[in-house]
């Protein structure tokens, strides 16, 4: 599987829980009453993302996005000759 990086460079708005979640004692599906959990929006940049919280009135926090630890491989590095960990199939 192979992971892209479209939409890793937009601004998430998302909304905390404000009521907990309970369990269906019939079902046993996990609900909430809380619909802005369902709800993300998106921006292109963080200033967008905060102006629009300033003006709705939402409290916020801005969380940075992490530098990526990944490092580039492709499918034939399984099969080096010079390879670090032992082939286990």
């Amino acid at each position: 599987m192979q992971s892209g990086k479209a939409k890793t460079h937009l601004w998430v708005l998302e909304f905390d829980q404000e009521k907990p979640r309970t369990i269906d004692p019939i079902m046993g599906y996990t609900s909430s009453g809380d619909m802005r959990q369902q709800l993300r929006l998106t921006f292109e940049t963080a200033e967008q993302a905060i102006a629009y919280a300033e003006r709705n009135g939402i409290e916020y926090r801005v969380i940075a996005p992490k530098d990526s630890t990944r490092k580039n491989v492709s499918y034939s590095d399984n099969f080096r000759f010079n390879r670090m960990q032992p082939w286990t199939h």
